[in-house]
């Protein structure tokens, strides 16, 4: 029995942290024009640039919207949405 309460309680930690991560990757397409598909790897990259854990940066974005990111956070934020393609930079469809 404890050994289902602590796989029950993994899963909804993991459930927490998922849905963290979304509201993060929405915050980097809204606020920093990053094309969808991008914002999963802007967060991994600033985690492992950053040695923190990718939900604990998802929190990081989510809380500081408006607001400059703590250092080194910020910077490695700003150097990850640079190097994948924005919004602005994609044509639009023909027709």
């Amino acid at each position: 029995m404890e050994q289902l309460q602590q796989e029950n309680a993994q899963l909804r930690q993991a459930v927490d942290s998922h849905a963290v991560v979304d509201q993060a990757i929405g915050v980097l397409v809204a606020v920093h024009r990053v094309v969808p598909g991008a914002g999963f790897e802007v967060l991994r990259e600033v985690s492992q640039h950053t040695n923190i854990k990718l939900h604990a940066v998802a929190g990081m974005v989510i809380g500081a919207l408006g607001q400059p990111l703590a250092e080194p956070v910020g910077h490695e934020l700003d150097a990850a949405v640079q190097r994948h393609a924005r919004l602005d930079d994609i044509p639009d469809p023909p027709g």
